[in-house]
């Protein structure tokens, strides 16, 4: 069982602030070991105010090979999507070339689209960094509590998603866990049972995950359980 890394902080900003840290430090080694950064990006609120930070930081952007952990069945520029998110946040404000951003095609339906992003997948493994979130109900990326398991797919198609919309693609425990650092960000009052969960050693989906290296949780203040949790 990998050894996670809990690191509280005070608020939702500080959880961004230290995420982004954290993101530039190890682009920086991973340039320097091996000439390029490989990252896959989550989805959700939380991710999203650590892109805004990334897009006024100085990085050798045009180093960077970008990822999705996880992507909605809607059309390619549809607000809800999270390639659509991080590109406003983000992408579209930094000098990363656009070959180098590795969107999910999930508007091609779950099937096709994990088809052809599991080719793309398995030649870019292991990352360097996988960023995730935590779901209210411990999923992390879209690997929902009860999924069905896919053999040894790098991506998977997700048919009947808890919440909506309910088709979906997203990365498997096993592409992962492939990966040199995890890094979750947690934050808000309504994670707190899910936090809390896990630290107890329950089986959710985001227990489930091996990285090669390290496995670090920056959760807030509202995250953090307490005696009820």
């Amino acid at each position: 069982m990998k050894t996670v890394r809990w690191e509280p902080v005070i608020d939702k900003e500080e959880v961004a602030v230290r995420a982004c840290r954290k993101v530039l430090r190890a682009a920086d080694q991973a340039i320097a070991a091996r000439g390029q950064f490989r990252i896959a990006l989550a989805g959700g609120r939380t991710p999203e105010r650590t892109y805004r930070l990334l897009s006024g930081a100085d990085a050798g952007w045009h180093r960077w090979q970008v990822y999705f952990g996880d992507e909605r069945c809607q059309p390619a520029d549809d607000p809800q999507r999270n390639s659509v998110m991080a590109s406003r946040a983000w992408l579209d404000r930094v000098a990363i070339p656009a070959a180098n951003i590795h969107a999910i095609p999930a508007e091609l339906g779950p099937h096709r689209a994990a088809q052809h992003y599991e080719a793309l997948v398995r030649q870019a493994l292991p990352f360097d960094l996988v960023l995730l979130g935590l779901g209210s109900d411990g999923h992390t990326a879209s690997i929902f509590p009860g999924a069905p398991a896919h053999g040894e797919s790098l991506v998977q198609p997700v048919l009947h998603a808890p919440k909506a919309p309910s088709q979906r693609v997203t990365l498997s425990v096993a592409a992962l866990s492939q990966c040199r650092e995890i890094l979750v960000l947690v934050s808000g009052r309504e994670k707190r049972a899910a936090l809390s969960a896990w630290q107890r050693g329950e089986r959710l989906p985001i227990s489930a995950l091996q990285p090669l290296g390290e496995l670090t949780v920056i959760y807030d203040r509202e995250a953090e359980p307490g005696p009820s949790a």
